[in-house]
Parts: C-alpha cells; structure tokens; sequence
C-alpha cells in the first residue's frame, strides 16, 4: 500500500504538493501519514476526511497505469531517479514508460531554444556523438520540444545513447504530436516521464514545472542555444540551484540564439564549453577511451580508513553529494566529516565543490 498511498498522498485536497512532500520527508513513508490516526502535523488532521478519496483516485491511476504498460515509480522505489530524490522540489510520483535506467551513472540535460539554428544542430550532433564515444553508461536527457531538445534526443538515438523526455502532460498524449516518431524510438532506447496523471493536457505551467525535473535528474545540465529569455535559461538556473554543473556553447555577440548562453557565461552561471571533451574535463567522468584515443584505466584506491571507505560507498552512487546528506547516509557528525572529507581530498579521492557540495574523482 505504500505505493498507493504515495500517490494518494498528491491527490489530497487542501494539500499542497510542496505540504504533502514535506509531510512525507518529516514521517518517513505515506503509510505512516495515511494510517497514523493521530498525526502530529495540524494539516494533516484537517485533511483527513479527503483520505478515502484520495486513495481511491490513487488506486484508479495505479490501475489505468498497469493497463498501458506505464511504471509507477514512487519516491521510496529504487527506480526513482536518485538525483532528482534529493531535490528540494522533486515530485512524489512520476509516470514512466520505457527502458532506460534513470540511475545511469553519467547523466547530462542538453537543452535550448525551440528555434534552433544551423549552428545549433550541427553542435548536438557532434556533442551527442562524442559524449557516446567518450562516457561510459550515458544517459541524455531532455524536454522533446521543438529546437535544441528534439535534435538532443534524435542525434543520442542515432549513436546509440538512451534519451529521456521529460513531459509536460500526461502519457495518454503526446505534445508536440509531430514528434510522436521519435518518440517511440525512444521508448525502445530511453523512455518518456512525467509527473502528470493521464487527463492532464499541456498548459503553459506545467512547462516550467517540468524543467526542474529536467535540471534535477542530471549531473549537469548543457545550453546548446538561447534567446536572452527562454525555457533553457529556467532550467540552467534551477540546475545552479541545486548545485548541478551547468555549461553553456558561446556563440556569437549579434547571433540572438547564443544571446543567453553568452549572458550566462558571463555571468558566471554556465562554464564556458566548445565541444564534449571540454564538459567530459570539467566534469572529470572517466571515458570509454582517452581524449587522445586510448584507453583510460581506472586507479585502485588507497588503503582507507572504515569511515573513509563507508564514504567511498556512498559517493558511488551518485557524481555529487553534499556532506548534509553524507552525514545523514553515513550517521557521522560534521565536525568528524569535515576531517574525513579533508583526508579524502588530499589522498586525491574527491573533490571540494562550492556549497559543501564533494564529487568522486572516478
């Protein structure tokens, strides 16, 4: 029922999806918030008559899911995308169909205007094609819109990277319905997910929603092409807010689409990338081969420390972490971390990011 009541739990008249996911983190699980009989949250008492409806909106949901072959993937599942778990925002549901591993080791947003220029297409081209050659366990996510996200999905399936879409709807329709091709492909290499229930059409909010799951599901997120304004900027800003690497492609001071990757580098709000190999750098991702061809070997660790090690573990499973959530995973006190993490850089193991954010050097 666990699953069951998470979903409910979005269903829940007089709570707001940012209640509900605070309700949830403070309890622990949804079963404990719909069983509880005597919550300690005041909110929760008020909203306790809507339980039953909720429940049986959930089940319905749960229902029309299994019948079309769509995967509901709850925070607490392993299969939900664990980068974007810990997002402050992050949904307490999504809808998922496909085949891709969400978890991937190497995730990257590549995302840019709708009105994508010739320059654009030849950059996701040649950024798609290199990143598949060069980083190990790929995945490349975007929004399946017109421009930059389109050209990032079709020129990953053409080198073989499974690619996300990330929606702004549910996954009874498809907008744009001219991508319904590509689309499909991507179910086979990829997939399609969104965090709205079948029935919900694609209002204009629900695009700006949409971005943060974009931002929030990758390692880092890349502007190919931007207008001084535009959806990709949101979603490079939502992207420095939670601490996630953003890169952006320059272009020229009069071409209008480079106008807001220029803005951003200048700004100091995207690193500044020409190709692949700049953000497979940056981001020091260990690669299927060498930059100059040959193959990269991975160095066997030092001798460690229990507590070393026990961070070690942790920090494999996901490209950065902050050392708030180190100390929750691992039960240490900062004070005692701070010297741990210390020791771990100066061994050459991580590395310290601004915003006590620490990353593995693989």
């Amino acid at each position: 029922m666990e699953r069951i009541y998470t979903l409910a739990l979005t269903f829940l008249r007089g709570l707001s999806a940012a209640q509900a996911l605070k309700c949830y983190r403070h309890y622990g699980s949804a079963t404990t918030i719909f069983e509880d009989e005597a919550p300690e949250e005041p909110k929760l008492q008020q909203v306790r008559s809507a339980m039953p409806e909720a429940i049986a909106r959930a089940e319905q949901e749960v229902e029309m899911c299994e019948k079309n072959g769509i995967q509901l993937l709850c925070m607490g599942d392993e299969a939900y995308p664990s980068r974007l778990r810990e997002c402050v925002d992050a949904p307490l549901a999504l809808f998922y169909r496909g085949t891709a591993d969400l978890n991937a080791r190497h995730v990257v947003s590549i995302v840019g205007t709708r009105k994508i220029t010739a320059q654009g297409i030849d950059i996701c081209q040649h950024l798609c094609q290199d990143l598949a050659r060069m980083v190990p366990d790929l995945l490349v996510v975007s929004g399946l819109a017109y421009g930059v996200d389109i050209n990032a999905h079709r020129q990953s399936l053409a080198a073989g990277v499974p690619t996300v879409g990330v929606l702004a709807h549910g996954l009874d329709t498809l907008y744009p319905s001219s991508h319904r091709q590509t689309a499909a492909q991507m179910v086979s290499n990829g997939g399609l997910l969104t965090e709205y229930v079948f029935g919900t059409s694609a209002d204009k909010g629900n695009f700006v929603q949409r971005n943060r799951i974009v931002a929030g599901m990758a390692d880092a997120t890349i502007v190919v092409e931007s207008a001084k304004k535009g959806g990709a900027l949101i979603t490079a800003e939502i992207a420095q807010d939670y601490n996630r690497d953003v890169f952006a492609y320059p272009g020229r001071v009069t071409d209008i689409y480079s106008e807001g990757c220029n803005n951003l580098i200048r700004d100091n709000r995207a690193a500044l990338i020409t190709s692949a190999e700049d953000m497979v750098l940056a981001m020091q991702w260990a690669t299927k081969e060498g930059l100059n061809g040959e193959a990269v070997q991975q160095e066997l660790f030092p001798t460690l420390t229990p507590d070393e090690q026990g961070i070690i573990d942790i920090m494999k499973n996901t490209e950065s972490i902050s050392i708030s959530q180190i100390s929750r995973l691992s039960g240490l006190s900062f004070s005692k971390l701070n010297a741990l993490l210390l020791s771990l850089e100066m061994k050459g193991l991580l590395r310290a990011l601004p915003g006590s954010i620490y990353r593995l050097i693989r």
